[in-house]
């Protein structure tokens, strides 16, 4: 099934066609004329340009019109192979189809409301026929029905014609589409996006990044480069400003040289106060006893991070290399 964008916006345009597989753009004169489009001409040259196929309105009240102005299009430097005209279906309609395709132009007959005005289309030889299925459906009609009955009138009598299911307002309708077995579908950018999207696929998704993660980033890669440290001799208070500046719930105390002394957290503060007394806060960070911390080399791997957590029930890690911590890894620094 050929795939359409259907849309007057350049920027929705050049978005859609960095897909890179969409087959060509439909656009009409009330697109352009939301767009603010002055200059039509230019546009569809321009669009020309930027699109693998182009299907541009021809209009006239007569055949002769219709292919004048067919002609008249293709003067502006289109090529004849990747343009196709629309032209709404009538008894002139159809009559300019035939001509058209008699030189070979490629012909859309649209605005078909009944399966009479596909047939008459398809007899002409028109390129494609154009249901509008919103349309049709915001008027009470069985809009998918008269798809299917072109669809099978295509296929029985062997008409070359392709049936373009256009008018496009939800997914579903793309869904309609495909159970159809339409050739052609035309979509605006919105519908076309979210044709992608499911939140199961997006919950597998995350979950293969997340594991992958695991396997490959290294814990040096994955700290967030807070990592509050201060020396032994330290007074308490000092050490809680620091803290406080960084925002973080722990601060790393390490001895003359460097090396790791302890951990000391929000929580040893809270149980700590109540029996300090007055120059409690004075004491110096060197004075507390402090219990091995949690912690692990700064090149293994986050999956070795991951299994210690689990095991220890912690929140933070701190890292450390050749026997000096470097920083502290968060639980959620596992996802990235």
């Amino acid at each position: 099934m050929e795939l359409y964008l259907d849309s007057a916006n350049l920027k929705e345009i050049e978005e859609g066609f960095k897909l890179g597989f969409l087959n060509g753009l439909t656009t009409t004169p009330t697109f352009m004329q939301r767009e603010g489009i002055n200059d039509i001409d230019a546009t569809i040259v321009k669009l020309s340009k930027i699109v693998p196929v182009l299907q541009i309105e021809a209009l006239g009240n007569t055949a002769e019109e219709i292919l004048k102005e067919a002609e008249r299009q293709l003067k502006l430097g289109l090529d004849h192979k990747k343009t196709v005209f629309k032209i709404p279906v009538s008894l002139e309609g159809v009559r300019a189809c035939k001509m058209l395709r008699n030189k070979g132009y490629l012909v859309n007959v649209h605005l078909v409301y009944t399966l009479q005005q596909a047939y008459m289309a398809m007899q002409a030889g028109a390129s494609y026929v154009c249901p509008l299925v919103g349309r049709l459906q915001d008027q009470g009609h069985d809009a998918l029905s008269l798809v299917e009955q072109c669809v099978d009138a295509v296929e029985y009598y062997g008409y070359a014609t392709k049936i373009m299911f256009s008018s496009v307002r939800s997914v579903e309708h793309v869904r309609n589409a495909i159970n159809i077995g339409v050739h052609t579908i035309t979509v605006p950018l919105k519908i076309l996006k979210a044709l992608t999207e499911n939140h199961f696929t997006t919950l597998g998704t995350e979950q293969f990044i997340t594991d992958t993660r695991l396997m490959t980033v290294k814990v040096r890669e994955a700290i967030n480069g807070v990592n509050p440290i201060v020396k032994a001799e330290t007074k308490l208070v000092d050490a809680i400003i620091k803290m406080t500046e960084y925002g973080f719930g722990c601060i790393t105390i390490v001895n003359k040289d460097g090396t790791l002394k302890g951990i000391f957290t929000d929580g040893d503060l809270r149980r700590a106060l109540p029996k300090g007394g007055k120059d409690f806060l004075n004491k110096k960070m060197g004075d507390f006893n402090y219990s091995a911390p949690v912690s692990i080399d700064a090149d293994m791997l986050l999956n070795e991070a991951a299994a210690l957590f689990k095991k220890t029930n912690v929140d933070t890690i701190l890292v450390c290399s050749k026997g000096k911590p470097v920083g502290m890894l968060d639980i959620q620094d596992l996802k990235g």
